[in-house]
């Protein structure tokens, strides 16, 4: 379901915040578009954290430290990332709206970024939205092998550390379909979705100021591979 903003409604990150708690998310049509408009799937995307898994090879990566994971440390940089087009998907829905709205919501600590970096170069990362003890995925993206999935990896050990309960993908996508992504109906989702907004989810239960590293991130993950 998806209902076209009016030319009169401003979303202010108040009004954004208040949309998550509800079970709505905004897109655009193209970063050249300046509307948004409301979703709400009829099937929502999540990835049970109880259910995460991840294949033996990508588990190796991910203790290898090849890459290098921050939290927080680049958000412009993971958006930028995330709008960038890739074969398969020659435009993006990552508008300059979307851009203003998620940064202000990076300044009040409701949204984060995850970079991964091979040396120097930001290689892949995801950001999304925390309220409650819910983190709402908004987009990821990858320049290097592995590197989005390292993000994910990591994105749910600190779910995990920190108390969280659900993970919304708010699509499923055969990427996620590896992680265990699943689809529930409405209904559903704002049953769990109601769970997760009772208490407060820790993000930077891991820390923030420093790298974790891989060996660290699968102690918080009991995962089934593939």
């Amino acid at each position: 379901m998806a209902n076209r903003e009016t030319a009169l409604i401003e979303i202010t990150p108040e009004v954004l915040l208040k949309a998550y708690a509800c079970g709505s998310f905004p897109m655009a049509e193209s970063a050249e578009d300046p509307a948004l408009f409301w979703m709400e799937p009829d099937m929502r995307g999540i990835i049970p954290l109880d259910r995460f898994h991840m294949s033996a090879r990508l588990a190796r990566t991910v203790r290898s430290d090849r890459f290098t994971v921050t939290v927080n440390h680049d958000f412009d940089g993971v958006v930028e990332g995330c709008a960038e087009p890739w074969p398969g998907r020659p435009r993006t829905w990552i508008n300059a709206r979307i851009r203003t709205l998620y940064r202000k919501l990076y300044e009040r600590r409701h949204c984060h970024s995850v970079e991964v970096y091979d040396g120097d170069a930001l290689v892949g990362g995801l950001y999304g939205v925390t309220l409650g003890r819910a983190f709402f995925g908004e987009s990821m993206f990858h320049r290097t092998r592995d590197a989005s999935k390292v993000a994910m990896v990591h994105l749910v050990a600190r779910l995990k550390a920190g108390g969280f309960k659900l993970l919304d993908t708010q699509f499923v996508t055969d990427h996620l379909k590896t992680f265990g992504a699943i689809e529930v109906p409405r209904r559903q989702y704002h049953k769990l979705l109601e769970a997760a907004l009772v208490g407060e989810g820790d993000f930077g239960a891991l820390g923030a100021k420093q790298p974790v590293t891989g060996a660290q991130a699968l102690a918080h993950l009991a995962v089934e591979h593939s």
